[in-house]
């Protein structure tokens, strides 16, 4: 597998990534592929939504209360009827529908910046 373009470091600090919980989780029926759509909990930055394509290998039940990683500083994208906020982010599988989210080793405060 090839490695993508080599970037600066200063392309890399424009990527906002955080930590958050996930407060709630409803299926997403309007998604073209199976999908849930979450809310967030980012601390100091607020509630964010956003659509994840995770059913493979989480059930609503796993991911309530779940840390996680998410880029928060991507624009608004509209997905059929819903705005995500954030991307949340996950290693795919060597069947692309299995994504393992990124999280925490250990529980930290919502809002913190990766670095």
């Amino acid at each position: 597998m090839k490695t993508k373009p080599e970037i600066s470091w200063q392309d890399f600090e424009k990527i906002d990534i955080r930590c958050g919980t996930i407060i709630s989780v409803n299926d997403f029926e309007k998604a073209r592929n199976p999908s849930y759509q979450l809310e967030i909990d980012f601390g100091d930055l607020g509630i964010k939504k956003s659509s994840a394509q995770i059913t493979s290998l989480y059930s609503k039940e796993d991911l309530l209360g779940k840390q996680i990683l998410a880029v928060v500083n991507f624009p608004k994208k509209q997905i059929a009827n819903f705005f995500s906020e954030c991307l949340v982010m996950g290693i795919y599988g060597e069947d692309p529908k299995d994504i393992t989210l990124l999280n925490p080793s250990r529980p930290v405060k919502n809002g913190l910046q990766v670095g």
